[in-house]
């Protein structure tokens, strides 16, 4: 598209479509900024190191949606830089303000990935009710998008957030109910957390 209307400008002296063709290079350049982002974010994930290039992808993705008026994928980049400031480097101070700017620009799966996050600090800071609040307002939507392997993740952690409240049963179907969902979705990962959470809370 880009190279079409660069050669009517060039041969033809049709120059209005280059706006149009910078705009969609910077969408094409910013899927592939969050792209390679989140590649970087699994490998985070799979051996725990850190790489310092993950922040910068999410960063430039988010200037060049905005550049091209791309208001949901500004959300979804920063959604992932609030996931590298808080999963990578425990930096809630620097995460919350990327995950409620996520929140309000994102489409329905951003924002779910954004109140379980939100969630999760609301548990690390002793706001049991607002965690539980946000990881079942996260669950509503990732229902209604069929995202069952995030739907067990929520679930997980409102086992650990029933827990921390003083109802160990509801904790342990919480924990049951995420195992269940997440063995029949592929989803071996949230297994492993899902019984983890059994133990501790059984402990």
């Amino acid at each position: 598209m880009a190279a079409h209307l660069a050669e009517r400008s060039m041969f033809g002296g049709e120059h209005d479509g280059l706006a149009v063709a910078e705009r969609h290079l910077d969408g094409v350049e910013a899927d592939l900024a969050l792209a390679r982002g989140k590649v970087l974010h699994a490998r985070f994930l799979a051996d725990r190191a850190e790489d310092q290039h993950e922040l910068e992808l999410f960063e430039r993705a988010a200037r060049l949606y905005r550049a091209a008026g791309d208001a949901r994928g500004e959300g979804a980049a920063w959604l992932w830089a609030g996931l590298f400031h808080q999963v990578v480097r425990g930096d809630e101070g620097a995460a919350l303000p990327l995950l409620e700017r996520a929140g309000e620009l994102g489409d329905s799966l951003t924002v779910s990935y954004a109140l379980r996050h939100l969630a999760i600090a609301d548990h690390g800071a002793g706001r049991f009710d607002e965690a539980r609040g946000r990881f079942e307002e996260s669950n509503r939507l990732r229902r209604e998008l069929g995202f069952l392997p995030g739907v067990a993740a929520n679930l997980v952690g409102l086992a650990y957030v029933a827990a921390a409240q003083g109802d160990r049963e509801e904790g342990l179907a919480f924990a049951d109910e995420a195992a269940r969902l997440a063995a029949g979705n592929d989803a071996s990962v949230v297994a492993r957390m899902a019984e983890q959470a059994r133990a501790e809370i059984s402990s």
